[in-house]
Order: structure tokens, then C-alpha cells, then sequence
């Protein structure tokens, strides 16, 4: 077994993407997420992969599209601002059922916003980002552990499903340092082959690879197509956590840093009599909507915290359609923060107190 090493989140990510078989890296600079870049600039040239620090955001992603046509395993990374830059490339690669893997450290928003930690670009992850009708799958890591193996395993997800997938870590988990086993290095040689990938090179047939389909008929079918492959990750790749007791008063709903605070906060509450369980989602998509409605046909109310002012808390609520006809639905009630505000695990444990409070008057 691998012994631990005291890592940053942002250098777990990219030491986890060589281990998995990243063999190409393009990306541009932006805090918080540059310690991967930089990382990969000295560890990719290292090994004799391919790193290129593109001209814009724009470009990189347009690299990762074209060197993952032609066979290779690749990656970028980049912070909110940047991921809006990416977003055409990413609906161009889900249209051509292409496999790629995105790393956002998220940082306050709208627009440049600011550098602290946010989770505010959740609508743009899970509902596409781009143009069309696609998904991606999205990771949302509470370690630098699970960054680790999230990354580790995101390569992979994209060339079982050929769908892009996309590390969500807010940028208090690309920072902080914790311990971290890493996984085994893969060798470039025993990665799934691409098959489907362009040909016309060392002997392959050739092939085309695009997202037009000028005729709409065409495009639906295809589009059709892909949504049943969606169907597939929904029923084998849902995730989700739940930690505390099943006869909770409580239910927190939260990911990322916003989880590790609710681990404090659920503490808090225990220590003062009140029974509060944490549901994690662990993909944002596809959300595990169906195991959040099996806790909440209780009836429990609901307190959704997270580092944005109101978007996790609106998969959450479609979560309580899940509930049996007939149980009583729960209230959802949400704490949110955003710019880069981090909330403490006294402001949770308040607003447990206060929401228990109103229920049993």
C-alpha cells in the first residue's frame, strides 16, 4: 500500500491525471487553480508528454478537443472565469461524443468576481455549460483525497461513456494541503484503445469526427442517441454520501467545503441533543435525486448550505418529487454565501437551532 504524502489539492489533481494516463495537458493561468498548471508544466515534460501553455482558454480547450480526437488522454484545468471561456469547446466535444477531462477550482463570481473559494458556477457545470442539449459528468471532491481519485477516475468515466468530465473543487480544496494516498500509475500502453478516434495516421482508416449534423432530424437522432447513453451514467454512476443517524430531525444538505463545515456543525448540534444528518451528492451530475428522496419521505425539514446564493438548493427541492405520494414533504430551507464567503459551522448550528425550533412549536 502507498504510504501518505502531504499534498495541495491543486498538485493531487495533477499528479492523480499523470497516474491515470493524462497524456496531453493544455491549459492557460488563473488563481486559484495555477498550482496545476504549474505541475503539470514540469511533470508532464518530465515524462515526455505533451504540455503546452495555449495563448487563451479558449484555445486550450480547443487543444484538449483535438488531441483527445487523435487518440490521447487529455486534460485542462482552469477557475470560473476561465471555464466560461471553455464552454464552447466542451458543448463541441459532448456533441461529438468526445472524452476529455476538466478541472474547475471555483472562484467568486459573476464575471472576474474575486479569487476566494465559491461553488457558484454549479448551474453551468450540471445543466451543460454550453449551447445544446448535453450533460457532463461532474465530480464534486470534499478532499484533497477525493480530488485525487476523483481526477484519477474522471478519465476513465470519459472513455467508458465518451461523455466530458469535469473535477468540480471549490477553491478551498485546491489550496489546502492534507495527506494523500496516491493511486497507482497506469502505463500508457494498457489505456483503453480509441478505436473511434481519427484515422488516416500509422496505418488506421480514416475517420471523421464532427458535432454538425446539418439535417435536424439527424441531429435529433444522434442527440436521442447520446440521452440514452445519459440514461446508462444515471443508473450506474450516481453517488451520493450520507453521514448520521436515520431517525435524524435535520437533514443538511451540502458538497465540497460547505460539507466539511456541516461535519462541525453536525457535531455542534449533537452535543446539544439535535439528531442532524449530512447528504453529500457526490456527482453533481448525474444528481442522486431518488436516494435524497428515500431520506427525506420523512418529512424532516431540510437546511441546503452552500457557497452560492441558491442553485444547489434547486436540485435539492426537485429531489422532495421523489418522495412516496402521500408522505409528507419536507421544507428546504437554504444558508447560502457567496463572492468567495466560506460559512462557519456556529452560522450552521444557528440556523439548525432556529429551523428545529419553528417545527416544534
Amino acid at each position: 500500500m502507498n504510504d501518505k504524502v502531504l499534498m495541495k489539492g491543486n498538485e493531487a489533481i495533477g499528479e492523480a491525471a499523470i497516474r491515470a494516463g493524462c497524456s496531453a495537458y493544455f491549459g492557460y493561468p488563473i488563481t486559484p487553480q495555477n498550482e496545476i498548471t504549474a505541475y503539470m508544466a514540469k511533470n508532464m515534460l518530465d515524462k515526455g508528454r505533451i504540455f503546452i501553455q495555449a495563448e487563451s482558454e479558449t484555445a486550450a480547450i480547443n487543444m484538449v478537443y483535438g488531441a483527445s480526437c487523435a487518440g490521447a488522454r487529455s486534460m485542462t484545468s482552469s477557475s470560473s472565469p476561465g471555464i466560461s471561456l471553455k464552454q464552447e469547446g466542451m458543448s463541441y466535444a459532448a456533441g461529438a461524443d468526445v472524452p476529455l477531462v476538466l478541472v474547475n477550482v471555483v472562484r467568486g463570481g459573476p464575471g472576474l468576481g474575486s479569487i476566494a473559494p465559491s461553488q457558484a458556477d454549479y448551474f453551468q457545470s450540471t445543466r451543460g455549460g454550453g449551447h445544446g442539449d448535453y450533460y457532463c459528468i461532474v465530480l464534486a471532491p470534499k478532499s484533497v483525497q477525493e480530488a485525487a481519485d476523483f481526477t484519477y477516475e474522471a478519465f476513465d468515466l470519459a472513455d467508458k461513456y465518451r461523455v466530458p468530465v469535469i473535477v468540480q473543487a471549490d477553491g478551498m480544496i485546491g489550496q489546502m494541503m492534507e495527506g494523500v494516498t496516491l493511486p497507482e500509475e497506469k502505463a500508457l500502453s494498457a489505456l483503453p484503445k480509441r478505436d473511434w478516434a481519427v484515422g488516416n495516421m500509422s496505418g488506421r482508416e480514416t475517420r471523421h469526427i464532427t458535432s454538425i449534423h446539418l439535417i435536424p432530424e439527424e441531429l435529433e437522432a444522434f442527440t436521442r442517441t447520446r440521452y440514452k447513453r445519459y440514461e446508462q451514467i444515471k443508473a450506474a454512476e450516481t453517488r451520493h454520501e450520507y453521514v448520521g443517524p436515520v431517525d435524524a430531525e435535520i437533514i443538511l444538505a451540502a458538497y465540497g467545503t460547505s460539507a466539511r463545515v456541516c461535519l462541525g456543525a453536525q457535531q455542534l448540534a449533537e452535543q446539544a441533543g439535535i439528531k442532524a444528518g449530512l447528504f453529500r451528492p457526490i456527482t453533481l451530475w448525474p444528481f442522486p435525486y431518488k436516494a435524497l428522496g428515500k431520506i427525506a419521505a420523512n418529512g424532516k425539514p431540510i437546511l441546503t448550505v452552500e457557497m452560492s446564493l441558491g442553485q444547489l438548493v434547486e436540485d435539492i427541492k426537485l429531489a422532495t418529487l421523489e418522495i412516496p405520494e402521500g408522505a409528507k414533504r419536507p421544507v428546504v430551507h437554504l444558508l447560502g454565501h457567496s463572492g468567495g464567503v466560506i460559512p462557519t459551522e456556529e452560522e450552521v448550528f444557528a440556523e439548525i437551532v432556529r429551523i428545529c425550533k419553528e417545527v416544534n412549536k
